[in-house]
């Protein structure tokens, strides 16, 4: 994964069925978590077309090929 920031619009690029993702859907880096000692990880929140919220998905950045910078 790329080095994302606060409020960076991110585009999925698989699908997360679990969380009802689909690859296409746009979501916002809404919390960086950087760790010593540890990789970064990232929470990401998507809504739909409506508005309607999905839960914050959680990301590490050796997650290969999961999200690009919009």
């Amino acid at each position: 994964m790329a080095d994302f920031t606060h409020y960076q619009v991110v585009v999925l690029l698989r699908n997360i069925p679990e969380e009802r993702l689909c690859a296409g859907d746009v979501g916002t880096i809404v919390e960086r978590h950087d760790v010593p000692g540890r990789e970064t990880g990232y929470s990401v929140e998507f809504l739909d077309m409506l508005g309607n919220k999905y839960p914050i998905v959680p990301a590490h950045s050796s997650c290969a090929n999961c999200f690009y910078g919009a």
